[in-house]
């Protein structure tokens, strides 16, 4: 599928490509044209209202990501010749672009790792770029951490403020989790300045589910923020936490039916490694740091710097990859809540949140066709059975992976302790 994506006085004349309107609104199409996309005007409006300056080439990777985005949601996975991977061809209007066209190729080779999808783009002039404020407001804070509401991300923010650091907190809003996201900016630190944006990709017709690519936008909401800070503005760096423990990171293929972008790789330091490439060539100041590369959530619970604090929000987080499909609740079974639930059980505290289908042990009609606890107990067999390496199988491959034997025994870790949560069940 074919999307070009720019902003509202672009003059759109790519026939049967679907195109989007950056920043604006699609508006009621007229005679002979078909229906328009549109991504990012909220959060254009939201950013520019706090009159935060932002980096050019940082708006210009904001173009890219709500592109991105609004593909991933467009084109349906059901339509591709083998049912998921797509071929998608895109693109994108931006300021500078002689710059990202000598990048096209990073970008596509990320997005490839991403989504397992093929990707092809290109870049055009005429992307938005907005008028400096007249009095911009430079915030003081040392660092962005993304605050997803989810554990990991609370664990990370807590730790940033109890070593000394004063983050500024970035939210990508999800229905569901921005009451999360907004108690906690204001319970850590003695308060967060806090930003929420919301991309709001919204193209025409049904949607695909699988959003494998997402995680970059929320990337690029944070580097938009860090280049707002008045550290960058005075020429240093601004780093960008993006913290997740390093086993879902790197989300082992628990079976051969979940390879590739069957499991998601938000923060899998493959992806991280290429995105930290294109940054560097765009001399964006913004290293992305994930601390929790090494550890498994519940090493990340037990080490957190505020173990009261943590004690009294940790049950409140949102962990549940099928979270908004049982109305938000946790399901209690998916992988995110088999980490969740283990970290829980490492940690020794109570874990007090409500688990849709909590006997993971159960074998009725109510608990059968448990697909995602068959897969882990089937890992911590063949792992018993055949050793780790033969179970790993080439999963730790990948050229830009960074330090594979850490990750390894990352790994067996994390293993260990889903299986003392499935001991602790009853599993078999």
């Amino acid at each position: 599928m074919r999307l070009v994506c720019a902003p509202q006085d672009f003059p759109f004349v790519e026939d049967g490509a679907l195109n989007v309107i950056l920043y604006g609104q699609p508006g009621i199409p007229e005679d002979g044209q078909s229906a328009r996309g549109s991504a990012g005007q909220a959060a254009k409006a939201d950013f520019l209202r706090k009159r935060f300056e932002a980096a050019p080439r940082a708006w210009d990777f904001l173009s890219i990501a709500l592109s991105v985005v609004t593909a991933d949601l467009a084109v349906r996975r059901a339509d591709s010749p083998d049912g998921w991977t797509r071929e998608i061809d895109l693109t994108i209007a931006v300021a500078d672009a002689p710059f990202w066209r000598t990048q096209a190729s990073t970008i596509e080779s990320a997005l490839k790792f991403l989504s397992t999808d093929r990707w092809r783009i290109s870049f055009v002039d005429g992307g938005m770029q907005p008028a400096p404020p007249r009095d911009p407001a430079r915030p003081d804070e040392d660092c962005v951490v993304l605050l997803s509401g989810g554990l990991d991300s609370l664990i990370g923010a807590i730790d940033l403020t109890t070593s000394g650091k004063r983050p500024l907190a970035v939210s990508h809003v999800v229905r569901g989790d921005g009451q999360n996201q907004e108690s906690f900016a204001a319970a850590i630190g003695g308060g967060l300045q806090h930003l929420a944006l919301n991309h709001n990709a919204n193209p025409p017709g049904s949607t695909e589910d699988s959003q494998r690519a997402r995680s970059l936008i929320f990337l690029a909401f944070g580097i938009l923020a860090a280049t707002s800070l008045a550290a960058y503005h005075d020429g240093g760096q601004v780093p960008l936490y993006v913290c997740e423990n390093g086993f879902i990171a790197l989300n082992p293929p628990l079976t051969g039916a979940r390879l590739g972008s069957l499991s998601t790789r938000t923060a899998h330091p493959e992806f991280l490694n290429r995105i930290r490439e294109v940054l560097a060539a765009a001399r964006l100041r913004v290293p992305i740091t994930n601390p929790y590369e090494h550890r498994t959530k519940g090493e990340m619970l037990k080490a957190c710097g505020n173990q009261q604090l943590l004690a009294s929000l940790a049950s409140q987080s949102v962990s549940c990859g099928r979270y908004r499909r049982y109305n938000y609740h946790h399901c209690g079974r998916c992988v995110p809540c088999h980490i969740r639930r283990s970290a829980f059980l490492a940690w020794g505290q109570t874990d007090g949140t409500s688990y849709k289908f909590d006997e993971l042990g159960r074998d009725d009609g109510d608990h059968a066709n448990f697909d995602d606890v068959r897969s882990v107990a089937m890992a911590i067999a063949e792992v018993k059975a055949d050793g780790l390496e033969a179970w790993l199988g080439a999963a730790l491959s990948y050229p830009k992976i960074g330090d594979a034997a850490a990750h390894k025994y990352l790994i067996k870790r994390g293993l260990a302790e889903l299986s003392a949560l499935h001991h602790l069940f009853g599993v078999k």
